[in-house]
């Protein structure tokens, strides 16, 4: 009686729980910002059609225990929901239901459950799907199965293929897996082993794998006001962490140590999560260019060290890299290469501007970091081919990290935000004088596009040398900050 006793109150708990938000922020896109996005992706739609989203699948670590759970950007730029088991369909037309009443989207979510909600947190479920999301047909997924469409008659369904594996739950006759084997079952999805081919001819295969993408690309390539808020505040985070670590910043730290600082100052914002993983590389670390692994138990003050890393704050993810050297002042060498990047870089930054060819920016910074490598015997001549530069100059940002955008637009548009980040990396025994050896300097900032120019939203975290050397003379709220030796035995 106990027991049963005790369950009731749980799930008294939880449903109130959902009935309030008070423990919530309050700088979330709201409703009206997704169905806006809904209705211009509709807009955007060929005739008689219907897009179909799937939610991201769960994803296992290691035995009973799962990954942080992250959303499709696609669904949740669409929906604001961020539990998965879920499918969208947003239809170009008005359709008309069983009992008469017309709609032109709607969303099947995962069920309310008293016990899963004990364990994992609460759920939305069908009703508050509707009430807090703003969908007015909101269902179970357990009723996806019965849902009576039929897709042949629509010219194209547009959806992404399926190229991830997705667990299936036994317990659970409506989770992810089971979804999508019941669209493939309504839409004739070919039999395993057998090619998926887009034929425009209704009437063969109405079945679009190709063009969803590119709509939606074109859809969030453009930031609206309220994502640029969200960007703003990413990058304002993210560059609050680099001038902490800065200011804290001490020969004999720990790789791991430093990237602790940054995430600290990331929690301490409410950011929710990293738009990807941090990369702390001192020296030579710092010419792989994602190097992850942030292990290295002792940084030297002959080194310097790379720090990329991005706040993700609902949803939005900044993407800032910054280079400092470890003993507070750069080396001539490792400012001749420094101060060659930043050239390079502010050249680029400063073409920003809507109706500029990301090529051609990546043009120049090439050319400014060619010639300078050669100026300083690093390379034989400017048309040599190297490792030094070996990536892009920049990508946009957004719900990814790397966002959508440069696929649809050929030029800068206003209201996109982007990277430029040039960098020069020279590994251990490159063929080149041994004194340039272990530099590597990548210099990241996020650039809005305004509707003249261009605005450095990361401007807060300095990047000429006198300014970062500046920054590390000052003072830390972790120079008192010391933790007890550990005795294990």
């Amino acid at each position: 009686m106990k027991h049963r006793l005790l369950i009731l109150v749980m799930i008294f708990s939880i449903t109130a729980g959902l009935a309030q938000d008070a423990n919530q922020p309050s700088d979330f896109l709201t409703k009206e910002f997704h169905k806006e996005r809904r209705q211009k992706l509709r807009e955007k739609l060929p005739a008689n059609s219907v897009a179909v989203f799937f939610a991201n699948p769960v994803r296992n670590r290691a035995n009973d225990v799962d990954y942080i759970y992250h959303q499709s950007p696609d669904f949740y730029y669409l929906t604001g929901y961020k539990e998965p088991h879920a499918v969208l369909l947003i239809f170009k037309d008005k359709q008309t239901a069983a009992n008469g009443s017309q709609y032109d989207e709607i969303i099947f979510v995962q069920p309310r459950n008293a016990i899963h909600e004990m364990w994992t947190g609460k759920r939305l479920g069908d009703v508050q799907t509707k009430a807090m999301l703003g969908l007015d047909q909101s269902f179970n997924n357990s009723e996806f199965k019965k849902y009576n469409v039929d897709f042949s008659r629509f010219a194209q369904v547009l959806f992404h293929d399926f190229t991830n594996d997705v667990r299936n739950v036994p317990s659970d006759s409506s989770d992810l897996h089971d979804l999508i084997e019941q669209f493939k079952v309504k839409v004739n999805y070919p039999s395993s082993g057998q090619a998926l081919t887009v034929n425009r001819e209704p009437e063969k295969n109405n079945l679009n794998t190709t063009e969803l993408n590119s709509i939606m690309d074109n859809l969030r390539g453009i930031k609206t006001a309220e994502e640029i808020a969200l960007l703003r505040k990413a990058v304002a985070i993210s560059c609050v962490g680099q001038n902490e670590v800065m200011k804290a910043l001490k020969p004999g730290m720990s790789e791991r140590e430093v990237q602790g600082i940054h995430e600290f100052v990331f929690k301490k914002y409410q950011a929710e999560e990293l738009g990807y993983p941090s990369i702390v590389g001192a020296g030579h670390n710092g010419c792989i260019l994602h190097y992850i692994e942030n292990y290295k138990p002792s940084v030297s003050s002959k080194e310097m060290l790379l720090m990329d890393l991005g706040a993700e704050y609902h949803g939005y993810s900044a993407d800032v890299t910054r280079t400092v050297p470890i003993s507070g002042k750069f080396s001539p060498e490792q400012k001749a290469i420094y101060d060659l990047v930043l050239n390079a870089q502010q050249a680029a930054i400063e073409m920003c501007k809507p109706g500029a060819v990301p090529a051609e920016l990546d043009r120049k910074a090439r050319g400014i970091i060619n010639k300078g490598l050669k100026d300083l015997g690093i390379i034989a001549s400017e048309t040599d081919q190297h490792l030094f530069f070996p990536h892009g100059l920049g990508h946009p940002i957004g719900l990814d990290v790397h966002d959508k955008g440069y696929k649809t637009f050929k030029t800068l548009q206003e209201n996109m935000v982007i990277t430029i980040e040039p960098g020069i990396y020279i590994p251990e025994n490159s063929k080149c004088d041994k004194k340039w050896w272990g530099i590597a300097v990548r210099i990241e900032d996020d650039i809005l596009i305004t509707k003249n120019g261009y605005e450095n939203l990361s401007a807060l975290a300095p990047r000429k040398t006198e300014d970062i050397e500046a920054m590390m003379k000052l003072s830390s709220p972790l120079d008192d900050f010391a933790l007890p030796e550990l005795k294990t035995n």
